[in-house]
């Protein structure tokens, strides 16, 4: 799976929630469970969560192997 941006959060966690999840967590997202947090984008939680979406991109792509 290439993680994008617009890459829907539940579908990288239905992927490999054990690799993701860490990197979720340490950017403050912690009710990944949640329906809401599920359907936001990894560019809308960035946004919201005042990370830098391009550095968390990359570092889910290392944990999935891309």
């Amino acid at each position: 799976m290439q993680v994008t941006v617009d890459t829907i959060i539940g579908d990288i966690l239905d992927f490999n929630g054990e690799a993701a999840a860490p990197i979720f967590l340490s950017m403050g997202m912690h009710c990944l469970g949640c329906p809401s947090a599920r359907g936001e984008s990894v560019g809308q939680a960035c946004s919201v969560h005042g990370v830098n979406a391009e550095e968390i991109v990359e570092q889910l792509n290392a944990a999935l192997g891309n």
